[in-house]
């Protein structure tokens, strides 16, 4: 146990010590200074340039950049609605599988669009290794997506007084070109020397130690998979995620997974003190995010680690604590750690079954999405971020008497009408969406039976968990729910859009609004906003609205099952 307790301290120190020489290199790369790849990147940008016949130097205003991103969104989703629908028929099939129903497609195109990569198919048998590629293209153009739309915030927040916030399609490029794919590839190569299959071979059939003979499914994993993680996409090229010992062979891999999929959400916090030269702002923020990564990560360690008391009271000793749904080679600590952070980051890939943790550990996995700030997904975690950031300077300036300003600019009515409506959407998404289902089960169970195999406290759970993971972005699941129904496609997909486009839309219309204003220059009586007390401020305006927010919701979940358990 201490050996997986060290394993996790050892990950989490590696994301650091990267993340803090990358945030400083995508800075560089934002703000247009020299690095080491320009010679090489530099022609194959403007051949992208060329060919979709874009000025890379002309600036953009805040709606021009939205309409770009929504533009390059839209082109691709219908796209990939052909493709899925169309399978079949279309090369690189050598298993022969199905196309997509129009639900189901529509529910995966709009899942990989938006950066949430919930799956409600299994890959193996539901995606050829064409449709395995566009969503691999789609996870590069959604990471892409996130991460350009956070360097815009980055320049209003910079900015003095502007309208001019640079160009979409040079961040867009940029981003794909200096910081997803070189380091995609460097971390396929590490899975290729680990095991990780890359091929476009179908299945193959091979005989187990039992001496039974089983087809085994293959394709370009290696391919999918850092992309999954680095992006904070998390659709997994297998169904069990990186559960499936091909996705993720062994404990390295784990750690090279674990690492690839936290280093650019949290490098991205020191671009932003790079970028605005307020390095104490960019550690403030960090220190929020990672005390409260900490108070969800720690409580499930413990909770997997002792095991379950049921299970206990039967006289079956745990001596490695939980291990239903788990893969021993990962363990519960490497799991319980996995699980935080893939809710946390918005990820969503799994390296083991969260319909198995225990009842905390889940609340726990509900509110890192539920809050959704803590790191957060590539880009947006920091968008919503920055809407915790606009309540916390609001909230302070009315405590103290004082016209609300953040960083030169008076935060007035219009800002906080957007930043309220961002931050009450989230709890909308989720609750209005949970409460249908439940409305619609409870009305009729024979009907719905298909949904839940373990109705009651768990079963509302598994509902409330597909719900939080499509407005979070994160595509994890309670996977005891059935959830390839037209229902959970077109509503889980409803979802998934609206809580993508609307939470980037707002903070990047009010960073817009401020960075249009005129500047005022930090006085004496100037709130400070890079100290730990006014940190303090933002992890209360975050815990009182997830708390007031959703702890009903948990009460008649997680909650009530954990008191079940004794």
């Amino acid at each position: 146990m201490n050996t997986e307790i060290s394993g996790v301290i050892l990950m989490h120190t590696l994301v650091i010590v990267i993340a803090i020489p990358l945030g400083r290199y995508i800075g560089k790369v934002f703000s247009n200074e020299s690095t080491w790849p320009d010679r090489l990147f530099n022609p194959i940008d403007r051949v992208f340039y060329k060919l979709a016949g874009v000025d890379p130097s002309r600036p953009m205003t805040w709606k021009q950049h939205l309409l770009s991103l929504l533009t390059i969104n839209l082109v691709w989703f219908i796209l990939g609605m052909f493709v899925l629908m169309n399978m079949s028929w279309l090369p690189l099939n050598p298993d022969g599988n199905p196309s997509m129903s129009a639900d189901l497609a529509f529910n995966t195109v709009t899942s990989f669009i938006c950066n949430t990569n919930l799956q409600h198919y299994s890959g193996e048998t539901g995606m050829s290794h064409l449709g395995q590629l566009v969503l691999m293209l789609f996870q590069f153009i959604s990471a892409a997506s996130g991460i350009s739309i956070a360097a815009v915030l980055f320049t209003a927040m910079k900015e003095r007084t502007t309208t001019q916030l640079g160009n979409a399609y040079f961040l867009f490029v940029r981003t794909c070109t200096r910081i997803l794919f070189p380091m995609a590839l460097i971390t396929a190569f590490l899975l290729l020397l680990n095991g990780t299959p890359m091929t476009f071979e179908g299945k193959d059939t091979i005989t187990s130690l039992q001496g039974d003979t089983v087809q085994v499914s293959r394709g370009p994993v290696a391919a999918f998979v850092p992309i999954k993680h680095l992006g904070t996409n998390g659709g997994g090229f297998f169904g069990p995620n990186s559960a499936h010992p091909l996705e993720n062979p062994d404990y390295v891999t784990n750690m090279i997974e674990m690492v690839a999929q936290m280093v650019i959400p949290v490098a991205l916090i020191f671009t932003l003190g790079y970028i605005l030269k307020r390095r104490r702002f960019a550690w403030m923020i960090f220190g929020v995010m990672t005390i409260g990564f900490l108070l969800l990560v720690i409580p499930a360690i413990v909770q997997e680690v002792n095991g379950n008391p049921a299970i206990g009271r039967m006289g079956i000793t745990q001596p490695m604590g939980n291990m239903e749904g788990k893969e021993v080679r990962s363990g519960p600590v490497a799991s319980a750690y996995w699980s935080i952070a893939t809710t946390v980051i918005s990820t969503g890939s799994v390296n083991s079954m969260h319909d198995s943790f225990m009842p905390l550990s889940g609340m726990n996995q509900l509110l890192g999405m539920m809050v959704n700030c803590f790191y957060g997904g590539v880009g947006v975690g920091l968008l919503n971020f920055y809407i915790f950031i606009i309540l916390a300077v609001f909230i302070s300036g009315l405590m103290v008497g004082r016209t609300p300003e953040f960083m030169g600019k008076k935060i007035e009515a219009r800002e906080m009408k957007i930043a309220m409506i961002i931050a009450l959407l989230h709890p909308l998404l989720i609750l209005a969406g949970t409460a249908i289902a439940s409305h619609l089960y409870a009305g009729n169970p024979e009907a719905y039976a298909s949904w839940l195999n373990n109705p009651g406290y768990h079963g509302f759970s598994e509902m409330l968990y597909e719900f939080t993971s499509s407005s979070a972005n994160n595509g994890s699941g309670f996977e005891g729910l059935g959830d390839n129904t037209p229902f959970w496609n077109i509503a889980c997909g409803t979802v998934m859009m609206m809580a993508r486009y609307l939470p980037i839309i707002g903070p990047i219309a009010i960073a817009a609004s401020l960075a249009a204003k005129k500047y005022i220059p930090e006085s004496a009586g100037t709130l400070k906003t890079d100290t730990s007390t006014f940190g303090l401020m933002i992890f209360a305006v975050i815990a009182i609205v997830a708390a007031l927010s959703f702890f009903p919701a948990l009460a008649l979940g997680p909650i009530a099952e954990y008191f079940s358990l004794y």
